[in-house]
């Protein structure tokens, strides 16, 4: 049941983007329900080692210029340029803003931000806390939030489908979401006068992914079969240093270590770096010694989506498990200093920074396309190109053209609080007006527990094989055509589950990710020329 009075904005997502666009409406005097699947920690946000990329003196031509160039060439011509400007452009007021809520970024002993460099970008600009960043912005967010008397947080809630104005027409809008209580297995129907998409990406649809485990396309999968335009799904960026153990899941080691030096190789190259070393009688940088330079004059600091493909290939002509980062070479008390999260991390492997050669390999990192939407985060249908009224979608989850083909490092979360803001200050501008009418309620007549897992269990398995095997970070026609077959038998094995069975988040989960799966395949299958993070074997010009 709805309420009258004060418009509500149901926002679903608690990273960086939601949080940010919860305060910022909550502060204009708008009531808030931020709902979770998880706790507000679990975000992706929280996970973000590296930083965020920022010019914070508009005045700073030559740097702004600077960082425009580096996001345009690592997009590889597929960035929408005046987005590119107009993101970059706001940085510094965003970042006040986020100085403001309380996010303390690192400072040297002249009290001046810390500026890190990572893969792509000519020059330090990139903000962070030591290497754990997205932890201390969660934080600071999560505080706000939480003591804010307009926002109302809603943990382990799973959203299941967005909630037509009109069942089967897209123009008339959104009006609630159903959602799945967790604690007690009920599902609640929550209205909304607006409603705003900050749910993240799919990294789970993967094997090897460095996305917490909420990270399953909820909320494009939602949007998408209420009627929503997807663009550039092909493009998933791999991120090419995740600790690679046999024991424990990718761990992402910041490109910031690369940034200060650190080099990839594989064991050849190692070898002999190391025989140069002891015939030299001093460890100098093992750079000329790296594999990546045959693909790129930047080698171990190129941009992503060349270093993951470098990775890849030579993986594959070794049989390798991985190749390896090395930083031995560097400054081990700087180090450690500056990256206490990841050294921590490798000393339950026996591993220390600035000392031991580190396994690693790609893993699925960031999703650069998603739901298509305009300059302040509106979606758009997908029939008729028109605006999808009463709906934003913020972060991870849309596409807004600033990424290209491939993402800049740290570029991600300076995106998502600039659409925050833009989102929070269209609607402060346009306050909605309160839905009317009575929201169904999900029926469940002559629907039953799901008793037998094991279906879901194996579906989920075969699906990230088959992600993992055919859809991953090089391609071919043949493989892509052949995951597009088994999708398409995963999807219906699932629709027969969906339709006889209470929700659970297992397979409410599945069910999204198979559908994501199947707009990733489609996309990578119809593209006729290789860019950025879409790489097809069968494409590469003899």
């Amino acid at each position: 049941m709805r309420t009258s009075g004060a418009s509500q904005i149901v926002i679903i997502g608690s990273g960086i983007a939601g949080l940010f666009c919860a305060i910022r409406l909550a502060n204009a005097g708008h009531f808030v329900k931020v709902i979770t699947k998880q706790r507000p920690i679990d975000s992706s946000t929280n996970w973000a080692q590296g930083g965020i990329a920022a010019i914070l003196d508009k005045t700073d031509g030559i740097g702004l210029a600077s960082h425009i160039e580096d996001t345009l060439k690592s997009g590889d011509g597929e960035c929408d340029v005046s987005v590119v400007n107009s993101v970059i452009g706001e940085a510094g007021d965003r970042i006040k803003d986020l100085l403001d809520i309380g996010v303390n970024f690192e400072r040297g002993a002249d009290g001046e931000f810390h500026l890190a460099k990572e893969g792509g970008h000519s020059n330090r600009r990139i903000l962070h806390s030591k290497d754990a960043t997205g932890k201390e912005i969660e934080r600071a967010l999560s505080q706000t939030a939480e003591q804010h008397e307009n926002i109302e947080l809603m943990p382990n809630n799973l959203a299941i489908d967005l909630i037509q104005a009109e069942h089967g027409n897209p123009d008339a809008g959104i009006a609630g979401v159903w959602c799945l209580d967790q604690n007690t297995q009920e599902v609640m129907t929550v209205y909304a006068d607006t409603l705003i998409l900050a749910t993240g990406g799919f990294g789970q649809l993967w094997y090897q992914t460095t996305n917490p485990k909420v990270a399953t396309g909820d909320g494009l999968a939602m949007a998408y079969r209420a009627g929503a335009k997807v663009k550039n799904l092909a493009y998933i960026q791999f991120h090419p240093t995740a600790l690679a153990t046999k024991s424990d899941r990718p761990f992402l080691i910041t490109e910031a270590v690369r940034g200060e030096g650190g080099v990839i190789l594989d064991d050849e190259g190692l070898e002999k770096w190391q025989e140069q070393c002891k015939k030299d009688g001093a460890i100098t940088s093992p750079e000329q010694y790296s594999f990546t330079l045959k693909h790129s004059a930047m080698g171990s600091m190129a941009t992503r989506d060349i270093v993951a493909r470098a990775i890849d290939k030579q993986l594959k002509i070794t049989g390798k498990p991985h190749v390896y980062l090395i930083t031995s070479h560097l400054d081990e008390t700087l180090l450690n200093s500056h990256f206490p999260t990841i050294s921590s991390r490798l000393k339950r492997h026996g591993l220390k920074l600035g000392h031991d050669p580190l396994p690693i390999s790609p893993a699925a990192h960031y999703v650069v396309g998603g739901l298509e939407v305009d300059d302040i985060g509106r979606p758009i249908v997908r029939e008729n190109g028109k605006i999808f009224p009463r709906l934003y979608a913020i972060g991870e989850v849309a596409c807004t053209g600033m990424h290209g083909a491939n993402r800049l490092a740290s570029n991600s979360l300076l995106e998502a609080v600039v659409y925050a803001s833009r989102a929070a200050e269209h609607i402060i501008s346009n306050p909605p007006t309160n839905y009317q009418k009575e929201l169904p309620n999900w029926r469940a007549d002559g629907l039953n527990n799901l008793f037998e897992h094991a279906p879901v269990v194996h579906d989920k398995n075969e699906l990230r094989q088959t992600m993992s095997q055919e859809v991953g970070i090089v391609r071919r026609f043949s493989r892509l055509n052949r995951a597009a077959r088994r999708l398409e038998l995963l999807g219906q094995e699932v629709d027969r589950l969906w339709i006889a069975s209470l929700p659970s988040r297992s397979i409410i989960e599945l069910r999204n990710l198979i559908l994501v799966g199947q707009l990733v395949t489609k996309d990578a299958i119809v593209r006729k020329e290789n860019c950025g993070l879409h790489f097809n074997q069968d494409l590469v010009k003899e």
